[in-house]
């Protein structure tokens, strides 16, 4: 083969067909090149032998050459184990299965010469080394190996037919020992030679096989750059054509509704964050082009309020607007706050759900049509087939993170020429992730509070403590204030030991008792309408407490409400937690979030909650959370549209390298936007192989 094959993994010496449906349903490996961009996680320092009288039990791993002397089962029933008496010249250690006993002693023959590796545990006074490597001295000679020994994630089932990383690493050597392998190089020379760049071959051969961590660091550098690169290219490629050959709705007039709206509604005055995102918006739908802008700001930070003035703008166009946003809950909460503060306008603003009267849906569905409706807030219903419009010149997607590409090119399709489009989201984004999923777009910040807004005091009790926190509830509401209370659950899980809605909700009313207080209950499970009546009684002030699960993260808008109780906070994600702790803290009193926890917490839950504690900037929230989860499941429909697995790049500490892959990209198209040049059909050709079949933000947006 002339390159790097994508025959199929069957065909490589040692797979065959079972193992190959293994590797491809656990691990995603179909052909050779998955195999070999399957990376290792870490590496094992393996040139160092140790004798058997060296072992110590707080080693964790150790290497040993030597013989096995004798077999021999032991226990029953369950506790049935394999073990086997392996010598060197200086004693002998015992290597225990608790599985796969046939296979072993079929495997490995009594005083034939081995190499063991694992971790040596003390038991009754001798030391064990269960589930050990085990390889023959000839075989590791043969093999293709490097001082540094990669280790390789493998899943249980894996596991199960002796997949480990140690096979996996004999497939990698296997691969490697093709005498036709050859990688075709996938950069220019007018990076690779400037950068100092390690060849495609050389980086993938040690990544796998590195003789030091110097190899290892430049192969990362490599691989890393690379990746990022082909992505940087194919958002900023899309964006450069998007704006060249596409054109918008021009909306040239600043009119009577904004105006009036400015002077006469307005009910806070814009902070300057607020203005100049407004000003960026109205520089966009003036332009001609069609405007494909991320606005991103935290809870509170006034993003429906320039949300609402964008769609003013339209209106005075001539244009209709619609805003769908992911639950009934956010999409009513829209509409309400949008009609107040648009009364003596002249603009009809109508909504749309999932449990809107067929009577009513008739009336909205004819408004649209004669262009009477000029404002449409909706859920999902918005994108059925039935929705039409006679001009829509502006879709804003609130939380967009919650609607798939596919919805939201349905919504995009409502028009013969494509809408200005507003993406929001009061979930912070770090700026590698966004320059990663939206580097195709243009992004607006609001990094400013409205005034008089003071920062929720954040607190953390154990359940042992929760008398004081009941008390502390019970002050509050005495001052006039109300309380949320939110549950990760609805039912007690038997696999999971968080506190539930349901039992909740019976010891909050044994310790707030009717008639004294009254509490409403919230969750996913409710119909709309009994979600409804509860969510007034809170909002009425009727009820001093809410107990809700997670429904209430987004579109509850109640500044009387002072207090947000979360149980089990340790279930929750930082972004979550942020999230509920922004349903408060938004009238002029100071707000509280009491962060509910078991007194054991594992040292990833006690940094999630040490964070919460420590800052309410949700930016640096988001940067946390990215650096201790990742980018999480970010493929296919389901999420916003990072289209592509990230195979070695780390979005939480590769920052640097992202700017220095954008900057490069940036650079290339702005010499050569359709890479015609000679030296660029290299990156035409990989573009194509890896992007050809994805979805882009740009051609659904």
């Amino acid at each position: 083969m002339s390159e790097l094959s994508d025959s199929e993994i069957k065909f490589l010496p040692g797979v065959g067909p079972k193992r190959a449906e293994l590797l491809s349903s656990e691990a995603g490996i179909a052909t050779f090149r998955d195999l070999v961009y399957y990376f290792p996680y870490k590496y094992v320092d393996k040139t160092r032998f140790y004798s058997v009288r060296e072992l110590d039990s707080d080693m964790q791993y150790v290497q040993l050459r030597g013989v096995i002397k004798r077999f021999s089962a032991e226990g029953g029933g369950a506790a049935k184990r394999l073990t086997a008496d392996f010598h060197d010249e200086t004693g002998m250690v015992r290597l225990v299965w608790f599985k796969g006993h046939k296979w072993v002693t079929n495997t490995y023959k009594i005083d034939k010469e081995y190499i063991i590796f694992g971790r040596p545990t003390l038991f009754s006074g001798a030391f064990n080394i269960v589930h050990p490597e085990i390889e023959e001295v000839e075989k590791r000679a043969a093999r293709v190996s490097s001082a540094l020994e990669a280790q390789y994630n493998t899943t249980e089932k894996m596991k199960d037919h002796f997949l480990h990383s140690k096979a996996i690493a004999k497939l990698m050597s296997a691969v490697f020992a093709q005498p036709s392998l050859r990688f075709a190089e996938t950069l220019p020379s007018s990076l690779t030679g400037p950068m100092k760049l390690m060849s495609l071959g050389d980086a993938l051969f040690r990544i796998h096989f590195p003789d030091s961590n110097l190899d290892i660091e430049k192969a990362r550098f490599r691989l890393k750059f690379e990746e990022l690169f082909y992505i940087q290219l194919n958002l900023l490629r899309y964006k450069g054509n998007r704006e060249k050959k596409t054109h918008g709705f021009l909306f040239p007039v600043v009119g009577d509704r904004l105006n009036s709206f400015y002077k006469n509604n307005l009910p806070f005055a814009l902070t300057n964050a607020q203005k100049r995102v407004i000003k960026e918006i109205r520089a966009d739908l003036g332009s001609g082009r069609q405007m494909n802008r991320l606005l991103q700001g935290d809870v509170g930070s006034g993003k429906t309020m320039v949300a609402l003035m964008s769609m003013l703008i339209g209106a005075d166009n001539g244009f209709q607007c619609c805003m769908m946003a992911p639950t009934e809950i956010l999409a009513i909460q829209h509409f309400n706050s949008i009609n107040k503060s648009l009364q003596g306008i002249d603009v009809e603003v109508a909504l749309l759900t999932g449990s809107t009267k067929r009577s009513e849906r008739q009336r909205i569905e004819k408004g649209l049509l004669d262009g009477s409706i000029s404002i449409l807030v909706g859920t999902h219903a918005l994108i059925e087939e039935n929705v039409k419009y006679l001009n829509l010149g502006l879709v804003i997607i609130d939380e967009q993170h919650r609607f798939g590409v596919a919805q939201r090119a349905k919504l995009w399709q409502k028009s013969d020429c494509p809408p200005h489009v507003l993406v929001m989201t009061a979930t912070p984004i770090p700026r590698t992730l966004a320059m990663t999923l939206y580097g195709d777009l243009d992004v607006s910040v609001i990094d400013e509070m409205p005034p008089g807004r003071k920062p929720v005091k954040t607190m953390t009790f154990t359940d042992a403590e929760r008398e004081k926190v009941f008390g502390f509830m019970r002050r509050q509401i005495e001052e006039g204030r109300q309380i949320y209370v939110v549950y990760p659950l609805i039912r007690e899980s038997e696999s999971l030991d968080y506190k539930d809605l349901e039992d909740g909700l019976e010891s909050m009313a044994r310790a707030f008792p009717p008639p004294q207080y009254c509490i409403s209950v919230v969750h996913g499970r409710m119909t709309p309408r009994d979600k409804e009546i509860s969510m007034n009684l809170f909002r009425r002030g009727q009820a001093q407490i809410m107990v809700a699960t997670t429904v209430i993260e987004v579109g509850v808008d109640i500044p009387n409400a002072s207090v947000m109780v979360i149980e089990s906070a340790e279930r929750f994600g930082l972004s979550q937690l942020h999230q509920l702790r922004g349903r408060v803290g938004r009238g002029a009193d100071q707000s509280f979030c009491i962060l509910m926890t078991s007194h054991r917490l594992s040292a990833e839950a006690t940094e999630r909650i040490n964070t919460m504690v420590a800052t309410n900037d949700g930016f640096e929230i988001a940067e946390t959370d990215l650096r201790m989860r990742g980018p999480g499941d970010l493929e296919g429909t389901q999420q916003s549209g990072m289209a592509f697995d990230l195979k070695i790049a780390d979005l939480g500490k590769d920052g640097q390298i992202l700017n220095l892959a954008r900057s490069h990209a940036a650079e290339i198209l702005a010499d050569d936007p359709e890479l015609s040049h000679a030296e660029n059909q290299v990156l035409k050709v990989n573009l194509k192989r890896l992007f050809g079949k994805k979805y882009t933000w740009s051609e659904i947006s």
